[in-house]
């Protein structure tokens, strides 16, 4: 699959507009997730995700192939998103989700669920920016470390560093909101 990406690109830099539209079909779905995951507004997410791919159609020619497809992508997303943090003024964002349906329909299970996503909706915002990311492209886009390495322009070990001290922040973040959960 990442030499047909790769191909793609090729095909982008010689201006061959099927070719960016098979690329964004294959990137669309986890790329606007990464940034509204970011942003926490869609309708910016949105505009973001077209950005990144008017930027890859700009400069595909450039793509030297040192990089998988994906991490080059997910790179310029997470370039795109530090700059609307920057012009926002702001370091952080938080993770949290507009409340979606009536709680009081919810099946026991579901609401068990949907409290449980809010926890952990609520510790993955106590996470510095970097934190977050890291997380978000490891266990949710499934990257390894020296493909968030390469995204955020850091060496791997402090991307390992960033998710070992983000996986023990969000173990205490946990523990503390279920154990202040059971006593409330």
């Amino acid at each position: 699959m990442s030499e047909d990406h790769h191909f793609l690109v090729q095909q982008i830099a010689k201006g061959d507009k099927q070719a960016l539209a098979a690329l964004y079909r294959a990137y669309e779905r986890p790329c606007y997730k990464f940034i509204v995951s970011r942003l926490n507004d869609p309708h910016e997410a949105a505009d973001i995700l077209h950005e990144v791919f008017m930027d890859i159609w700009r400069v595909a020619a450039s793509f030297e192939g040192r990089s998988q497809v994906r991490t080059w992508i997910f790179g310029i997303a997470y370039r795109k998103v530090i700059d609307v943090h920057r012009k926002r003024g702001r370091v952080t964002v938080t993770d949290e989700v507009p409340e979606t349906g009536d709680v009081a329909e919810a099946a026991d299970a579901g609401y068990a669920a949907k409290q449980e996503a809010e926890h952990l909706a609520f510790c993955m915002g106590t996470l510095s920016d970097d934190h977050r990311s890291a997380v978000s492209l490891a266990f949710y886009e499934d990257m390894t470390c020296a493909e968030i390495a390469e995204i955020a322009g850091v060496p791997e070990g402090t991307i390992k560093s960033r998710l070992h001290h983000a996986k023990k922040l969000l173990l205490h973040c946990l523990s503390g909101r279920i154990k202040g959960r059971a006593v409330a």
